[in-house]
């Protein structure tokens, strides 16, 4: 049952509502407009807020979900992040949309207010904190996935749930890689800045 669970969620984080979305407003493949990357921020450059936040709502229960599907086929902790993980590959490299995929933050972020929520919620205030000052979205994301797996060490939680984290800010951060070279050289893009060919839906 745990290997299809896995799997199961595998498929389910493989659902891109940005693509969807982007496809049914405006006919477009959001991939090849503004960051060319399926995920909430792009979202918010090519369609505006109502459009963003909806994938990232969307994008984050599929993280919730996948841990739910992982409580419920199995007791072991182990099971409820592996099929987080999936979820978030899932997302990242989605089978549906030839594995190109967004960076996986907002589904991170279901996963992991759902394994650790107190060390997530901590962690995302100072994320918040930090995309309110500086208003880039990338930074915070690094700094969230980053500080999690302090706070679950600090908090003593499962082994495998600590494993768990460490390894998603390792996708995190290989997602972002060029996000870093742009945050290094002071180029990359803040928030609120328009990314891309087309007017936003308002």
């Amino acid at each position: 049952m745990a290997i299809i669970a896995i799997l199961g969620s595998y498929l389910l984080g493989s659902i891109s509502f940005s693509v969807l979305i982007a496809k049914w407003l405006r006919g477009i493949d959001i991939r090849h407009h503004g960051s060319g990357n399926a995920g909430a921020t792009n979202t918010l450059r090519i369609l505006g807020k109502g459009p963003a936040i909806g994938v990232l709502l969307l994008d984050a229960l599929k993280g919730i979900v996948a841990v739910l599907i992982g409580h419920m086929v199995s007791d072991a902790s182990w099971v409820a992040v592996a099929c987080g993980i999936a979820a978030i590959v899932g997302h990242n490299w989605p089978v549906f949309f030839r594995f190109r995929g967004g960076k996986g933050i907002a589904t991170t972020i279901g996963v992991l207010a759902m394994l650790a929520f107190f060390p997530a919620l901590i962690a995302g205030i100072v994320a918040i904190a930090m995309i309110i000052w500086k208003r880039y979205v990338s930074l915070g994301s690094l700094i969230f996935t980053g500080l999690t797996p302090v706070f679950i060490l600090l908090f003593r939680m499962d082994i495998s749930i600590f494993v768990g984290s460490l390894l998603l800010c390792v996708f995190a951060f290989y997602r972002h890689r060029t996000n870093i070279i742009k945050l290094v050289k002071g180029t990359e893009n803040r928030l609120g800045s328009s990314k891309g060919g087309l007017p936003r839906v308002r």
